[in-house]
C-alpha cells in the first residue's frame, strides 16, 4: 500500500527533472550583443570630448608653426651681410694718403710750413748776395710747381676712386634692397655711410691740395714783390748800385 502511495511522486520528480533542462536551455544559449543598449546623451558626450581635444592639438600645432617662424625671422635678422666693401674703402683711403704724404717740398706737417716759410718765403735779407736771392727764388718757385703738380696727382687720384665707389655703391644699394633682415640691412646702410665719408675724405684731400698749391703760389708772389723791392734798392743805390758806360750797338 506505502509503494503504490509514493509512486505518483516518484513519477513527478522524474518528470521534473528531464524537463529542466528544456526550460533553462534558452537563457544558456542566448546571443551576447541582445544585451547592448545604445545610449545617445553619452555618444554625444565623448563627441564632443573628441572634438576639444582636436582642436587642442590643432591649437598647439600652430602654436609650434609661429613659434618655428618666429626663429626663422630672428635667424634672418641676424644674419651677417654676405658682402663688405671695407677692404677697398681702406684701400682707397690710403692710396689717397700715400698722395698726400708725397707731397714736394714742404710736406702737410704743420712743423715743416713753419720752417720752410721761415726760411724761404720771410723777408729778404739786406745783407744777401745776389747768388743767394736767385737761389732763393728759384727754390720758391719749386715748391710752387711741385704743389700745382702733388694737387694735380690728388685729383687725378680722387677720380679713379670715383669708377670704384660707383661700383661699390651698386652693388651696397642692391645688396641693401635684397636684403633678409634687419641685420643685413643695417650693415648695408652702415657701409653706404662709410662709402660716403670717403668720398667725403677724397673732397677733402682735393681741397687740402689745392688750397696748398694756391698758398704756395701767393707766398712766392709775396716773397718776389720784397725780393724785386731789394733788388731795386741795390739797383739804384748810389755808389755801388747801376753805372752808366758807353755801348757799341752796331759795328762801325
Amino acid at each position: 500500500m506505502t509503494v503504490l502511495q509514493n509512486r505518483p511522486r516518484a513519477v513527478l520528480l522524474v518528470a521534473a527533472m528531464l524537463t529542466a533542462p528544456v526550460a533553462i536551455s534558452p537563457m544558456m544559449t542566448a546571443p551576447a550583443y541582445a544585451l547592448i543598449v545604445f545610449d545617445p546623451s553619452n555618444y554625444s558626450q565623448n563627441v564632443l570630448t573628441a572634438a576639444r581635444s582636436l582642436q587642442q592639438i590643432t591649437n598647439q600645432i600652430t602654436s609650434l608653426q609661429n613659434q618655428a617662424q618666429m626663429l626663422i625671422n630672428q635667424a634672418r635678422n641676424l644674419a651677417s651681410l654676405p658682402l663688405s666693401s671695407l677692404q677697398q674703402l681702406q684701400q682707397s683711403v690710403k692710396r689717397t694718403q700715400q698722395l698726400l704724404g708725397q707731397a714736394q717740398n714742404i710736406a702737410f706737417d704743420v712743423q715743416q710750413v713753419d720752417k720752410a716759410f721761415q726760411q724761404q718765403y720771410a723777408s729778404v735779407s739786406l745783407s744777401a748776395s745776389d747768388q743767394k736771392l736767385v737761389t732763393d727764388a728759384r727754390s720758391r718757385w719749386q715748391n710752387t710747381v711741385g704743389g700745382l703738380q702733388d694737387a694735380m696727382r690728388v685729383q687725378a687720384g680722387v677720380v679713379e676712386n670715383i669708377e670704384t665707389g660707383r661700383a661699390q655703391m651698386s652693388a651696397l644699394v642692391g645688396a641693401s634692397q635684397s636684403a633678409t633682415g634687419a641685420l643685413q640691412a643695417t650693415q648695408a646702410g652702415n657701409q653706404l655711410l662709410a662709402l660716403q665719408g670717403h668720398q667725403l675724405a677724397d673732397l677733402t684731400a682735393v681741397v687740402a691740395a689745392n688750397g696748398r698749391a694756391q698758398a704756395l703760389a701767393e707766398a712766392e708772389r709775396a716773397a718776389a714783390v720784397d725780393q724785386g723791392r731789394e733788388q731795386r734798392r741795390r739797383f739804384l743805390a748810389a755808389g755801388s748800385g747801376y753805372q752808366g758806360g758807353s755801348v757799341q750797338m752796331f759795328n762801325r
